[in-house]
Parts: structure tokens; sequence; C-alpha cells
């Protein structure tokens, strides 16, 4: 088991994608996590995004389950006095806190930073919001993706602008938001305070269009769609079908690597002056990527494949979902329950002395753990639980 953080406790009071995902990076890394939900919404709302496939009448749904394992769940409304005295009484005996609410909600519901931390002025207080804590418009990550210039670049050429299809704003503040709290956590390790952090998706989308970015601020380059093509590099992210039909991607990064590519394909005299090196390819693109086609055309995927790993060179097949967890590659990264599969890790490195936990809980029903909470941490007596059913 993974211990790094074991004695750690955090308070979950955020829903969907970005929040939730962070408390279960802690839950992997060893803290207990107690997910506070709100009965009077059933919960977090991802328990109710059902596929049509998903049958019965569990809470613990596919969408639920990507973001939730290893955690203890306790339904409090906030608005109900005895149920906030309880809130109050776990922040008192925990370290972390991941919240997301809209502007002005946690201050007038008092589950914000300054409340909590008259209460534990050791806490960390993390939170994520849409556009920062000065704004109220309420942040979903389809549209971050169009307002930040992701959705615009996504697509094909001249065709259609598109999202991509995992929530990957989301994903990305969260990791923010877990730099966020480890920086803090090492803080109060060092001072025994504790500290207020905040991520907005708006700043993490920003923030992550990386050379895209510097595409327009430093070269005046507006990005736009180029399907899977690069625009700094060639033939990178190119896709070529071979003689079976099968489809395979290139990323080369190099002329060593450009070169060895077309010894696989058997391509003579290619290193000419249009192709020698980036520049002249990316200035190429559309004559290089036609020739290449021809010559991945009377090839078949599975030997091409072989070769071009043989030399280095960087290429894969352009899989599904299905063929990807099919394979048996990513097993590693499953969490079982059982003889289940119930979802997959936050936490991927691999740590010196630490071991990934082979096993953790798997998402919880809502109020799973109530029981446990109030009489195992809290001590409550049976008169203090029973107000609070």
């Amino acid at each position: 088991m993974n211990e790094i953080l074991k004695g750690v406790r955090v308070l979950e009071l955020a829903n969907v994608l970005a929040g939730p995902s962070v408390g279960q990076f802690l839950a992997e890394s060893g803290a207990q996590v107690i997910k506070i939900e709100n009965p009077a919404t059933r919960g977090d709302v991802t328990r109710s995004w059902k596929l049509n496939k998903e049958e019965g009448e569990t809470d613990v749904s596919a969408y639920f389950s990507a973001v939730n394992s290893g955690k203890l769940s306790v339904a409090l409304d906030v608005q109900n006095p005895d149920h906030y005295a309880a809130l109050i009484d776990l922040v008192k005996v925990s370290d972390i806190v991941i919240a997301s609410y809209k502007m002005g909600d946690a201050e007038k519901l008092r589950v914000d930073a300054a409340t909590f931390r008259s209460h534990n002025p050791s806490l960390i207080y993390g939170k994520i919001s849409g556009y920062g804590d000065q704004n109220s418009k309420v942040g979903y990550d389809a549209i971050l993706q169009a307002e930040t210039g992701f959705m615009f670049m996504n697509g094909e050429p001249g065709g259609k602008s598109v999202k991509m299809p995992v929530a990957l704003i989301d994903i990305l503040a969260a990791h923010q938001l877990k730099e966020a709290i480890l920086l803090a956590y090492i803080h109060r390790l060092k001072t025994g305070k504790g500290a207020e952090v905040s991520v907005s998706l708006f700043d993490a989308a920003i923030s992550s269009l990386a050379n895209q970015a510097t595409n327009y601020l430093l070269a005046g380059h507006n990005p736009k769609k180029m399907g899977s093509e690069h625009p700094n590099i060639a033939p990178y992210g190119s896709i070529f079908t071979c003689q079976d039909g099968a489809k395979i991607v290139i990323a080369v990064g190099t002329d060593k690597q450009f070169e060895a590519l077309t010894k696989v394909l058997g391509l003579s005299n290619f290193m000419s002056e249009k192709f020698s090196n980036n520049s002249t390819r990316v200035k190429n693109r559309e004559q290089l990527n036609a020739l290449l086609q021809n010559a991945f055309a009377k090839e078949e995927a599975s030997v091409l494949l072989t070769r071009l790993d043989a030399v280095h060179v960087p290429s894969g097949k352009l899989q599904s979902v299905q063929e990807v967890f099919a394979s048996g590659k990513a097993d590693h990264l499953l969490i079982e329950s059982g003889l289940k599969t119930v979802g997959l890790r936050n936490f991927i490195a691999k740590m010196d002395k630490y071991e990934i936990p082979s096993h953790i809980a798997p998402p919880p029903s809502l109020n799973q753990h109530a029981n446990y909470l109030f009489t195992k941490i809290l001590g409550y007596s049976e008169e203090e639980k029973k107000k609070l059913e």
C-alpha cells in the first residue's frame, strides 16, 4: 500500500471531475479522503450521468467511477444546523479541504477558507473555480475549450470546430491544484502554517496552450485547424494508411529520425533540399505527406511498426479505447475490486521505496460511510448520530 500520505485527512467538497480527481490522487497516495455530498441533490451530480448501457438502480455510474475510488462518503446538508456542526467537527480534525463553489456561495454557506481556518488554522484549503475569485460565471469544460482557443484549433482544415472528447481543461486544472496543495503541505511541514490555494479553469487552460501560445505571442502566428498535424514539425502527428487498412501515426522530431524513416520505407534520394531538414519539411508538408502515403500504402502495418521500432522512429497504430484495454498494456493502471474493474488510477508515478497500491476501495455509494465517520472519527453517541439521520 502506498503510505506516503498516511495519516493525512482530506475533506472533499467538490463535484464532477476536477476537484474529485484531486481527491482520488490524494487517496491513492495514502490519504483518508472523505467526500462530503449534498443529500438534497442525491450527491455528486455525476452519480446520475449514465450511459444508455448502464442499467440498475446503483448510484455509482461509470462517470462517477472515473475519479472517486478510495474515498469515504457522507451526506451532509450544510444548511441543516446539526449537519453543519458535524462538518465543522470534521474540519477540526482534517488537514486538507478540496472545494469548488461559484463565487460567493462558499461564504454564504459558511464553507469558505476563512470560516474553516478559524476552526483549524493549520488547514490547507484548495479550491477550483471557473474564472477566478472575482468572476461569478460558472465554468464548464466545453465552454472553457471554446473560450481559450482549444476548440478553434481542434478539427480538420476547413472543417467545424470540435471539442476534445475528454474534459481536458478540468484535468489540467486538477493537476495545477494538486501541485498547489502539495506545495502548501510542504510549507506547512516547515512552518506549521496552513494556506488557501486556488486555481481557475481559465488560467489552467491558457497556461496549457504551450507552444501554440508562443507561436502567436512570439511569432505572430494565429494557430488554426491542422487535423493531427503539428505547426512546428513535420511529419509529426501525421496519419498514414497501410496496405491492410490499418493507420499509423508518425512523430518524427529530428532529421536523424526522418532519415531512418526514409530508409525503412525504401525512399531513395529523399533527403533532398525539399526535405533535408525540419524547416523545409514544414514548408513542403503537403508534398511530403503525399509521397509518404504512397510508401505506407505498400506496407503491412504490424511489420512496418516492428521495423520502425527497431530504428527508433516514433510511431504507433491508431487504436480505439477498446483496443487499448484489450491489449493488456494498461492493466497495471486498472483499479480492481474483487474480479471487477471499477476505475483507473490517477496517480501513476513510480517512486523509490513507495509502492503503488495494488487495490484501493471502489467508488462509494452515497452516505456509505456515515456511521463509521461519526462513530470512529468523531466519537458521536447514538443520540448525536440520530440527529443526523
